[in-house]
């Protein structure tokens, strides 16, 4: 793939319309939730992978506490290094009308990063199990689960956008989840996905611990100039920046 249209952010390139920069890690996580190193920690491996910006993206909801000391952690490390580094956190839909489990304050941030990662359906939030036990029941068919993964996607991503930049997390990974191949979303599902991407200015982050979205969705998604950027959704300092699913891609 040939590099188009660089797109820039916070004075660090994080992605084109036509390629994945793998200079750049845009979800990484720390001891503050998910992760296990702290931020100090995360930013000397990163430095050592050679990467020119990373995108912290904590798992974060309406009851966190830490949101301050972890902005303030990213601010301190600027000042050490010369990559960018950027504030987020990662934030589920929890309706299918897009609501979002939302910090109570998101003035520290730089970015949200939206994951589906329960499938919002009616009234419920069905985890993989239900879903699967839906579909094995007859319950649910396998497209009917694109769509209803792809609608959530797309209304979470335009409410996330009313606030700060919006990525789009691990895209279509609970499909994966529920046993399902990501052919069941069709050409037209995600000629929507990318039409709300487009419309919420969001970027879509191509998962290294996911494996997720694919390749082919990956290059559709490029075609429709949609902003993809790598995304080793790191758990330990080690992963970050490292990538094999990645380099496939």
């Amino acid at each position: 793939m040939g590099t188009e249209r660089e797109s820039v952010i916070e004075g660090g390139v994080v992605g084109t319309a036509r390629a994945l920069n793998l200079a750049v890690d845009a979800h990484v996580h720390t001891g503050f939730a998910a992760g296990r190193d702290a931020v100090g920690v995360v930013v000397s491996a990163a430095d050592q992978a050679g990467l020119t910006a990373i995108t912290f993206a904590d798992q974060a909801g309406p009851d966190t506490t830490w949101l301050p000391a972890y902005a303030a952690a990213v601010r301190r490390a600027r000042h050490r290094t010369e990559m960018t580094l950027r504030v987020a956190v990662e934030v589920e839909v929890v309706s299918a009308d897009g609501w979002l489990a939302l910090p109570a304050d998101l003035a520290p941030l730089d970015a949200l990063s939206v994951a589906v990662s329960a499938l919002p359906i009616g009234d419920d939030v069905l985890g993989p199990r239900e879903v699967r036990a839906r579909l094995d029941g007859g319950l649910m068919v396998p497209g009917q689960v694109a769509e209803l993964l792809v609608a959530a996607a797309v209304k979470g991503m335009e409410r996330a956008s009313r606030y700060v930049p919006t990525q789009l997390a691990r895209p279509l990974a609970l499909l994966g989840q529920v046993g399902l191949d990501d052919s069941v979303v069709t050409s037209a599902l995600v000629a929507e996905l990318a039409t709300a991407c487009r419309a919420a200015g969001a970027v879509v982050e191509v998962s290294e611990a996911w494996r997720s979205p694919s390749p082919r969705v990956v290059q559709m998604l490029l075609d429709a100039a949609v902003m993809v950027v790598p995304a080793s959704d790191a758990r330990y300092a080690a992963e970050v920046g490292h990538w094999q699913y990645l380099r496939r891609v």
